[in-house]
C-alpha cells in the first residue's frame, strides 16, 4: 500500500516543521493526533482541518466532532473521511486549526508518495522534526535534546563567553563600581 508524506510547519515559523508518514486509508482523526504527538500538544481542545489551494485559502471543512457552528457547506467529520478521499492533487495542501481559544494554525503539504510502506513503522508517524516546537501552555524547559537544539539555532555555545555565560564586552573593572558609589553620595548631598 501507498504512503503519504506530508509536511506539517507552524504558521507562525516555517522552520519549525514535523514529516508525517500516513497511510491514504488512514483518517484525519488519526492524523490529527500524530500532528499533536509530534507537537507535544495534548488532546483537550477542538480541532479542524480545511483543503486549501496552493494559496492557502481555506476551502472544505473536516472538523473533529459536530457542532450547531454555521456554515456554508456541512463539514466532513474527521473519524469517516480517509485521508486519501481529500488528497486530490500531488502537492495537496491542509490547513490544520487547534484550539480555537489559541488559535493554533500549522499548513500540511504533501510532499512526497512511497509506493511501498516501511513494515518497521507503525502509521501515521512522525519521521522527521525541524525546529523547537511551540509550547502550547507558555515556557517549555530545555532539557537534552532541546537544550542542544537552541545552542545550535541560536548557537549560545560562541567563543568568548565565559563559564558563567558573561562575554568580556562591557566589563570594565572594579572603577565603575567606585564611580557609582561616589554619585550615590553626591545625590546624598544634593538634598
Amino acid at each position: 500500500m501507498p504512503v503519504l508524506k506530508f509536511r506539517v510547519y507552524w504558521e507562525e515559523d516555517e522552520s519549525v516543521y514535523r514529516d508525517i508518514v500516513i497511510k491514504p486509508d488512514q483518517m484525519f482523526l488519526q492524523f490529527h493526533q500524530a500532528i499533536l504527538q509530534a507537537f507535544e500538544f495534548d488532546s483537550k481542545h477542538k480541532a479542524t482541518f480545511f483543503r486549501s489551494n496552493d494559496n492557502w485559502q481555506r476551502g472544505r471543512e473536516i472538523i473533529l466532532e459536530k457542532d450547531d457552528s454555521p456554515r456554508k457547506v456541512e463539514p466532513l467529520l474527521m473519524s469517516e473521511v480517509p485521508i486519501g478521499a481529500a488528497v486530490k492533487d500531488p502537492n495537496q495542501k491542509f490547513i490544520y486549526v487547534y484550539d480555537f481559544a489559541k488559535n493554533w494554525t500549522f499548513l500540511v503539504e504533501l510532499i512526497g508518495v512511497s509506493k511501498e510502506e516501511n513494515i518497521k513503522l507503525s502509521y501515521p508517524t512522525c519521521v522527521r522534526k525541524e525546529g523547537l516546537a511551540p509550547s502550547q501552555y507558555g515556557t517549555k524547559g530545555l532539557v537534552g535534546d532541546k537544550l542542544v537544539e537552541m545552542e545550535e539555532k541560536y548557537d549560545l555555545n560562541k567563543e568568548g563567553i565565559d563559564e558563567d555565560g558573561f562575554g568580556e564586552e562591557g566589563e570594565e573593572g572594579e572603577d565603575s563600581g567606585d564611580q557609582a558609589e561616589e554619585m550615590g553620595a553626591e545625590d546624598d548631598l544634593m538634598f
